[in-house]
């Protein structure tokens, strides 16, 4: 019988870390090694049972994660950039893999290449399988179409989501400037208002709501003369991204080495391959 995979969740008092807790006790080939939050947070030293409701499981929330290194194989964080962070360099010290789903982390995606270079990490902007077919299909969708239609990004998100545009916005941007070899630094245009003029033909325009608790919308609209081809996902629940998540903790584990995403779990390509 092949080992279960012992998997950390950072964040654990989280909306989503909550949802790793209730996915991981109900997967099989998934273990709950250990469980951490941030210091002075009201979770600490309860049993992450307690968390989701659900019997003791021997495993509480610390925020040491030097303390609870024999306890898992792989680190999956949701969190925020600044921690993030923090336990990318824990883990690289401690030979660790990851799996990472924080958004928002900018020019510092730098420091997860270099890590990379000691430790096995998957880095995506969004897990879910759905959203990673999604991908593939806008790619193809750019380069059959190419430059004689409009390009439009919408994406909704529940208040408390605190980057614009989502990061699985901006991946689905920087797929189609990649298909149609334009610059998304120099293209893209988030919302608009005012006298803006016609549009001009290169834009990737990017349009951002954030309300209630929608848990995450996408769609990439390609309007052309006559014709309009709009590709949406909708998620429903956070336990899309978790799913994923766990997915991608079980194949990473197996790698040596080196940044991956979901399409490298998933088996997936962007190309004309």
């Amino acid at each position: 019988m092949t080992n279960p995979t012992r998997v950390a969740i950072s964040g654990a008092d989280g909306r989503m870390g909550r949802t790793l807790l209730e996915l991981s006790a109900a997967t099989a080939g998934i273990e709950v090694g250990a469980a951490l939050e941030q210091p002075g947070s009201s979770a600490l030293g309860r049993d992450v049972g307690q968390l989701i409701g659900a019997a003791e499981s021997g495993v509480a929330v610390t925020a040491d994660l030097k303390r609870v290194a024999n306890d898992f194989d792989v680190l999956i964080d949701f969190t925020v950039p600044e921690a993030t962070l923090v336990n990318l360099e824990r883990c690289r010290a401690l030979g660790k893999a990851m799996v990472i789903g924080t958004t928002g982390l900018g020019d510092a995606v730098g420091q997860i290449d270099k890590a990379a270079r000691d430790i096995p990490i998957v880095f995506a902007p969004n897990m879910s399988v759905g959203v990673n077919l999604l991908f593939c299909l806008v790619a193809l969708a750019a380069r059959t179409l190419g430059d004689d239609f409009d390009v439009e990004i919408i994406e909704a998100h529940h208040r408390h989501k605190i980057d614009a545009p989502s990061g699985t916005a901006v991946r689905i941007g920087e797929i189609v400037a990649e298909e149609l070899d334009r610059d998304l630094k120099r293209d893209a245009v988030y919302g608009r208002q005012g006298r803006t003029g016609a549009r001009e033909r290169k834009t990737i325009g990017f349009e951002t709501i954030r309300a209630g608790e929608i848990v995450g919308d996408h769609t990439a609209m390609f309007a052309g003369a006559g014709e309009r081809l709009e590709l949406t996902h909708r998620a429903g629940s956070r336990a899309t991204f978790a799913s994923g998540a766990l997915r991608a903790a079980r194949w990473v584990v197996a790698q040596p080495h080196g940044r991956f995403d979901m399409l490298d779990v998933l088996d997936l390509t962007l190309g004309r391959d």
